[in-house]
């Protein structure tokens, strides 16, 4: 959509719609609040490649045509998303890339810095050229090569940069005596530059895997280059379209080349180890010899710089030709707590060992004084397995290769973990469902549309790097600088809706907050105890422990992968939002990548749903919008613009037409769990739930509103809470017949039937940024009744309705409705009793590891058997929200509730 196209949609708003608030003509009397990038991790880098991050504006305050500037530090700057009144909502900022950069830019409006280079593109029919200085990449639009090559200083130093697979035909010569390996290439079919400014190109290339005369797995892959940066970002997705029985997939490498001029001695292999740790080698050592080769000399070697092999003494030049050149390198990480570096002279000879430890970054480099090539992963070893090959040291081009599979490890093993069992009707379905919590249904439990990203940074280098900036690139690799700006800053953007900062100033306070460190260390601590890792795997969390066996239920059911259930991600994007903490930053980044991609169906029949929490990410037959929600999405977006997650938003904005192909309640209510019955049924419509469905597609829609000031999504919005404020019974509904036409709900809404799940997948969130945006006052009733009575004591809530509902748990998680209800209705008694609910009987939940070692567990073991995600989700988010929306009541009302205890 262009600008112009884009500001006539917001001018044609109607208004009628919108809350009342500053108009576009009053931009600019009150000045925007003070804007400071400051750095993720508190210091700032020795240098950066560039990089991008996002910041909030408060209604109406900054103009969506403002300009901003960083000081002396080159920005380039874009709108990616509005306020209904066609004011900046938030802006994307891209930095040039810089050596020993600030720790703080003030970002102001106003005309930026020029970069001393900036990036440039050369198009032509089938080539594109990009430059960020002396450094020059050329791309074609399609074909093989992501990259035919990059120069610097007008001296190629890098050849094509490929993408490609390996498959088998069986899983192991266990299965097959016969195991047999097909190649496949990346192929372009297609070139789009997304972005094209003076800091900051972006170049989307989509294609997909090719060979033995078969095309499959589609990929995306986006190129991003920044001004001065010697890099360039690349992020590489595909969606999984094959047959987990045939289609077997062994390795999965990106692949650059460089060209090798120098003599053997001026060669050199780098690796990165852990903890800032460089292994680095020549091709051919003049150190270590019989005799000494001069300390000047071997200095110079091992430091990657020119070795003059006519000033070596003695009989050096002469017999230097016998001491054996290394040709093959490789790092292989096979596991998340080892890793081995070996090599060998030439193809056909033993492999030597050299060394080992355990967990590496995830970079490597090959070439010579005159130029080279590295490339890095992220997320190496806690992708595992994982693998750097350096092949063709000692020839004219050598290969540097990322395995993100790798080849040497078992075969990736997509194939469900369990037989069908004979559950083969509803009622046995649900009988297994009731024993393992796992919702089984034969042909659901496919990998079929599964996605995974991988991000890499690729260097075109005019020497070999010295070994501190190599540390310094293989940093920017594995915890990449991020500038940001503080918690303060953005909770005054007023985004996100309600949610407070990190205050220990009471007693009360100061317990919550207690409670809510306990809860995300521990959390953090048990990642790793439990290595949670793996190239699928990484980012997620188990569901629920098994106190019995000291162990999460990996293996049992619903009660395994977490994938979102209960809202996870938000209450870790939450608790990043109010404490500005690195590490909380990036096990909410880990998590949003891997359930917006791995839990989430792609392609197939139940594209834009996810897959409920079970054994393996894709297992559960339950596919439901309530696990794609963009809601989960969203605070990684605004926060980063990336456009990987932009997609997978945009991809489910029309994911309300699954239910098509998905009748999410066929189990339920009725013998043999036909699901008739549940609710009324229309001819022409689908059932669709209001919090679990609707308030996921909601999600989506609003975020599409906001991006493109689109009045089609807030207009599609508006409709279903028409239709829900014209049924009967509103919200206590839990659902109705849904009309995919038009976003409507219709039927007579007469039936009660609440669910405790309604509420706790982000529609409490969503509609506390919707409600201050829209006008729509008998839809806010009808909010409003479902917030205060949904906890009401029963005689209450039977009084209201008319009949006693039942159904209605999580009484602390639903608090956060209660205390919304208390202060839009300004109601003391309500603030007193939500506090009373979110307390409990037991006050602050109690915070105590306790100890397992010997016999009793495979190693030690520190278990709190108390905890669950479902639990800590819930009861962070309603923390973090109950004292936003009634925090002034905290330490008088809510204070008598938090000091008790009961026992147990």
């Amino acid at each position: 959509m262009s600008r112009r196209r884009l500001l006539q949609g917001v001018a044609a708003v109607n208004l009628s719609l919108i809350v009342p608030g500053r108009g576009l003509a009053s931009f600019g009397p009150s000045p925007p609040p003070l804007t400071k990038a400051i750095w993720l991790d508190a210091a700032a880098p020795a240098f950066t490649e560039g990089m991008t991050f996002g910041v909030p504006w408060p209604r109406g305050a900054v103009s969506a045509r403002a300009t901003f500037a960083m000081e002396d530090l080159p920005v380039q700057s874009w709108p990616i998303a509005y306020w209904p009144d066609g004011s900046l909502k938030w802006s994307a900022h891209a930095v040039a890339a810089a050596d020993a950069p600030r720790g703080a830019y003030a970002l102001t409006m106003g005309k930026p810095a020029a970069p001393a280079a900036p990036v440039r593109i050369e198009r032509s029919a089938r080539v594109l050229t990009v430059s960020t200085g002396d450094a020059v990449w050329t791309l074609p639009t399609s074909g093989t090569a992501l990259i035919t090559q990059a120069t610097r200083g007008g001296r190629k130093v890098m050849g094509a940069v490929t993408l490609g697979l390996l498959t088998q035909n069986a899983y192991s010569l266990e299965e097959n005596s016969e195991v047999r390996q097909t190649s496949f290439e990346g192929q372009v079919e297609d070139a789009v530059v997304e972005q094209h400014g003076p800091v900051r190109a972006a170049i989307r290339l989509t294609g997909r895997y090719s060979g033995g005369g078969r095309q499959w797995l589609p990929f995306t892959v986006r190129l991003y280059f920044h001004a001065g940066a010697e890099s360039v970002r690349i992020v590489h997705s595909f969606i999984y379209d094959g047959d987990e029985t045939k289609d077997i997939i062994s390795g999965m490498c990106l692949k650059a080349m460089a060209p090798m001029r120098d003599a053997l001695e001026n060669r050199h292999v780098r690796f990165s180890g852990q903890d800032g740790g460089v292994w680095g080698e020549a091709v051919r050592s003049i150190t270590g010899l019989r005799r000494s080769s001069g300390r000047e000399l071997e200095a110079a070697q091992v430091a990657g710089k020119f070795v003059d092999a006519a000033k070596l003494p003695g009989k050096f030049p002469q017999e230097l030709k016998w001491v054996p050149p290394w040709d093959a390198f490789t790092l292989s990480q096979p596991a998340p707590d080892g890793y081995t570096i070996t090599k060998r002279t030439a193809p056909g000879q033993g492999w030597i060992a050299s060394a080992a430890e355990r967990r590496a970054s995830g970079l490597g480099y090959v070439g010579g004084v005159s130029g080279g090539i590295a490339l890095g992963m992220k997320d190496f070893w806690q992708r595992y397995p994982s693998r750097i090959d350096v092949r063709g040291a000692t020839q004219d081009e050598a290969s540097l290769t990322m395995w993100m599979w790798a080849p040497d490890a078992p075969a990736m093993d997509l194939r469900p973990y369990r037989a069908d069992m004979g559950m083969n009707t509803y009622e046995k379905q649900n009988e297994g469902l009731d024993i393992t919590y796992e919702d089984f249904e034969p042909g659901w439990n496919k990998p079929y549309g599964i996605a995974r990203t991988t991000e890499f940074i690729l260097w075109a280098l005019p020497a070999t790097p010295e070994r501190d900036r190599f540390a310094g690139m293989a940093h920017q690799v594995s915890a990449a600088p991020r500038l940001t700006i503080s918690p303060e800053r953005l909770h005054a953007a007023g985004v996100f809706g309600d949610w407070s900062l990190v205050d220990r100033s009471t007693p009360t306070r100061k317990a919550i907050e207690a409670r809510m460190d306990y809860q995300l260390d521990y959390y953090l601590q048990q990642i790793e105890a439990n290595r949670w890792y793996g190239f699928w795997n990484y980012g997620n969390v188990m569901a629920s422990y098994d106190p019995a066996r000291h162990v999460w239920k990996y293996d049992m059911g619903g009660s395994a992968w977490d994938n979102s259930e209960l809202q996870s991600d938000m209450m870790f994007w939450y608790a990043y939002l109010r404490s500005g903490r690195p590490d909380i930053y990036r096990l909410a980044e880990a998590m949003t990548r891997q359930t917006g991609e791995v839990a989430v169906l792609h392609l197939g029949p139940y594209k834009g749903f996810g897959t409920r929490h079970g054994v393996q990410p894709f297992s559960d037959s339950s596919k439901q919008p309530r696990v794609s929600n963009a809601a989960f999405r969203r605070i990684y977006y605004y926060l980063t613009a990336d456009e990987r997650t932009g997609d997978l938003m945009r991809e489910l904005v029309d994911s309300d037409q699954t239910l098509k192909n998905v009748f999410i309640e066929r189990k339920v209510a009725s013998e043999g769990g036909s699901g008739h019955g549940v609710r009324e049924k229309i001819p022409g419509t689908v059932d669709c739930s209001f919090g679990t469905s609707w308030g996921s597609f909601v999600a989506a829609w609003l975020t599409e509103w906001e991006r493109t000031g689109d009045k089609k999504w807030r207009d599609r919005i508006v409709n279903g809470m028409n239709s829900i404020a014209k049924l009967k019974n509103g919200w206590f509904c839990g659902g109705a017949p849904y009309d995919l036409a038009t976003g409507r709900f219709v039927g007579r809404g007469d039936q009660i039937n609440m669910s405790h799940l309604n509420g706790v997948f982000g529609v409490m969130e969503m509609h506390q940024e919707l409600m201050p945006l829209l006008n729509v006052p008998a839809y806010k009733k009808v909010w409003l009744d479902y917030c205060r009575y949904y906890n009401a004591p029963t005689e209450e809530i039977t009084a209201f309705l008319g009949v006693n509902p039942g159904g209605r748990g999580l009484t602390e998680a639903h608090s956060r409705y209660t205390a919304y209800a208390a202060r839009e209705l300004k109601d003391v008694r309500l603030a007193d009793r939500a506090w009373k609910e979110f307390f409990g009987p037991r006050g602050v939940p109690r915070s105590q590891t306790q100890r397992v070692a010997g016999s009793a567990v495979l190693h030690p073991v520190d278990e709190d058997p108390r905890i669950s995600t479902n639990g800590v989700s819930q009861w962070g988010l309603a923390a973090i929200q109950n004292i936003a929306l009634i925090g002034d009541t905290l330490d008088t009302l809510g204070a008598k509730y938090a000091a008790s205890r009961a026992p147990g």
